[in-house]
């Protein structure tokens, strides 16, 4: 079953093992040791990860080391560019009003 990119990042705890793995590559067991939970929860989080296609895996000896695909993140970056638009157009709106108002203030 492949699940939606925006259910992976929905939850605190695979944001920030994707943060972890962002750099480089890690094992489960390494991942695992920055989290207060068991081995099998995060192997839960990681396949999430894996189903959403946020992760690859790469195979050295008897290790799995998994690693963020970040040009999967591209698709979250492009749905926010919206909002990021949206923002940009309201901050402009604000700052226009500013300098409408300081420049009252100076007249006065």
């Amino acid at each position: 079953m492949k699940r939606d990119i925006f259910q992976a990042i929905a939850d605190p705890t695979r944001r920030a093992i994707m943060v972890l793995i962002a750099a480089q590559g890690m094992t489960p067991n390494a991942i695992a040791d920055h989290f207060e939970m068991t081995r099998q929860a995060t192997s839960k989080h990681i396949q999430i990860l894996n189903e959403c296609g946020l992760v690859s895996q790469q195979k050295q000896g008897r290790e799995i080391f998994y690693q963020l695909k970040l040009e999967k993140m591209q698709e979250i970056d492009i749905w926010l560019e919206q909002f990021r638009k949206l923002w940009e157009d309201r901050f402009s709106q604000l700052d226009a009003l500013l300098n409408t108002l300081k420049s009252g203030d100076k007249e006065q």
